[in-house]
């Protein structure tokens, strides 16, 4: 079975404030996205890569991040979609004919750049499995659930996990999966909840607190420090 990764990285992060797509931002001089990109270029796991951009950034991405880097395993650069769900969808419907209906697709955010070989490598192992794998960590924090600034619940802590990428499964799983979401007009918030909601399995795997998603300012601040002690 091969191994495909799929980049959704068409989001505005609007979060963010910069005057660029945050995908696009330095890091030590590097584009996150091609930080990201480089993770999975360097895998001896991952036989090809698919990323997903806004229509208007594909001429800039191929420029300046896939070309500029040497990203030879980028396979296809893939028009996104007014919501993330439809742009992971576009991407899988753009791996037909390449990946087969039981190769793994590693489904990973474009702004997570220090996702570790290891991880990829259960990952990986876990979809070939299971019907998906989610990479995730323990809660550290106590989760209230609040309405109308009430709080009604507190979920126990060793319950809680908070969800990372990447998301894998088998292609012809989780192609499934999102169509079935996109005809019934279902939006998740990831995408192993598409799975879920049809009663199919999917098998924990435990992350790293360091595969941050690079969201706001702040995130800017602690992935420059884990860079540092990572160049050390």
């Amino acid at each position: 079975m091969a191994v495909f990764a799929l980049i959704p990285a068409a989001g505005m992060g609007k979060r963010m404030g910069a005057s660029i797509n945050k995908q696009y931002l330095l890091l030590d001089g590097v584009p996150i996205l091609a930080r990201t990109l480089e993770v999975f270029q360097r895998s001896p796991l991952v036989g090809g890569i698919f990323v997903v951009i806004p229509q208007d950034e594909i001429p800039f991405c191929r420029e300046q991040v896939v070309e500029q880097y040497g990203l030879s395993k980028v396979r296809s650069i893939v028009p996104g979609g007014a919501e993330r769900q439809q742009s992971v969808l576009n991407g899988l419907r753009a791996m037909e004919g390449v990946a087969a209906d039981d190769d793994v697709v590693l489904i990973h955010d474009g702004v997570r750049p220090f996702v570790s070989e290891d991880i990829l490598s259960r990952a990986t192992a876990a979809a070939r499995e299971n019907d998906g794998a989610l990479v995730a960590v323990p809660a550290k924090d106590t989760v209230k659930v609040v309405e109308n600034g009430v709080i009604t619940a507190t979920p126990p802590r060793e319950t809680l996990w908070l969800a990372q990428t990447p998301q894998a499964f088998r292609y012809c799983v989780i192609r499934a999966a999102h169509e079935i979401a996109d005809a019934e007009r279902f939006l998740g918030t990831d995408d192993s909840m598409l799975l879920e909601r049809l009663g199919r399995p999917v098998r924990i795997v435990v992350g790293d607190y360091r595969n941050a998603k690079i969201t706001t300012p702040e995130d800017m601040v602690l992935a420059e420090a884990f860079l540092k002690e990572k160049q050390q």
